[in-house]
């Protein structure tokens, strides 16, 4: 579906899109007005890709989220008005995501994730999924994308914790090599500089390959060092999900750090990973949404939804982790199988 390309940018979208079009190209930003979005989850980290990917000039958007507004949302997601309370949020958000760019359609859908068949996702170019901790559920989610072609992520931000995961499944793109030769004039040798268009093949797991590894094998015990906390927290708050349907709550903090450290011995035990792999410290990082941390995974994931879209340079394989437990510092890796 990505490869499709509209036939013309108007002479108005040139002019609004004309700082990126010479960043990245007419074709590229062709490929951009070709591709419909969902994300879904409209919680801070939604509103930032939603933003993100509204500016940049994707055909349409279509923001998907079952939840109504609280005053937690309010403060994390700037799309929702203050006196939308109550209302439901994807819809509350379409207003201000709008007026962002009216060149892109923006559409709201009010039903439960969960509730989707498979076929629904194949609407879509790009599946971002925002506000989600049922692992089974993603993995089916990544599994309807896989299936119809669409190109899947998974994100979430926990307090100063956030992370993402990429599957593009098999993905060409072109990457700029610069190429050096050395000329000989009037008796002196002169480097001269050549940028080449090269183009590349990336393959990517899905899901549930990335999250069940053997960390007794050898690839990967003589990686364990190398490999993000960040990884080991995205399981502890999956299965912390799994065992309560809901994530960790301010309101519920002292009680919910102790059940996380606990989930945390557990995993850590069943993976046959060491307990001092992932700090005690974790437990008291990951409630609410802080903005910040929003912004940074939200820009992330939005350039990523962007390379991958148009086509052009590497992209992330196949996570991303930000927590201040690792310097405040993004990680990529490529993990599982």
């Amino acid at each position: 579906m990505l490869d499709s390309l509209t036939p013309v940018i108007t002479e108005d979208e040139a002019a609004l899109y004309d700082r990126q079009i010479r960043l990245w190209g007419l074709d590229s930003q062709k490929r951009l007005r070709a591709s419909s979005v969902l994300v879904c989850g409209l919680c801070g980290l939604g509103a930032e890709i939603t933003k993100n990917l509204v500016l940049a000039g994707v055909k349409s958007i279509t923001l998907m989220d079952h939840t109504d507004v609280t005053n937690l949302d309010v403060v994390a997601n700037f799309l929702a008005p203050h006196d939308s309370i109550g209302k439901n949020i994807a819809e509350a958000s379409k207003e201000r995501a709008q007026n962002l760019n009216p060149m892109v359609q923006v559409l709201s859908d009010t039903e439960d994730l969960a509730t989707k068949p498979g076929s629904f996702f194949g609407e879509f170019d790009v599946v971002v999924v925002a506000r989600c901790s049922d692992k089974d559920l993603l993995i089916k989610i990544n599994d309807y994308c896989r299936s119809s072609g669409a190109v899947f992520y998974a994100a979430g931000v926990h307090g100063m914790f956030g992370y993402m995961f990429v599957d593009l499944n098999q993905h060409n793109y072109v990457e700029e090599q610069k190429e050096f030769t050395e000329v000989v004039v009037n008796g002196e040798k002169q480097k001269t500089e050549e940028t080449k268009m090269v183009k590349r093949n990336e393959s990517f797991l899905q899901l549930s390959a990335a999250l069940d590894v053997d960390w007794t094998s050898p690839k990967y015990s003589s990686r364990l060092k190398r490999i993000s906390a960040g990884y080991f927290i995205m399981h502890v708050l999956l299965e912390f999900h799994a065992l309560h349907h809901r994530l960790p709550a301010p309101s519920m903090r002292e009680a919910d750090r102790c059940e996380l450290l606990t989930i945390k011995r557990s995993l850590l035990a069943k993976m046959e990973v060491p307990e001092d792999k992932l700090d005690d410290a974790f437990a008291e990082l990951v409630f609410g949404q802080v903005s910040p941390v929003c912004a940074i995974v939200g820009g992330e994931v939005a350039a990523e939804v962007i390379k991958a879209v148009t086509k052009k340079d590497p992209p992330h394989n196949n996570f991303f982790f930000f927590s201040t437990l690792e310097d405040g510092a993004g990680i990529v890796q490529c993990i599982g199988a």
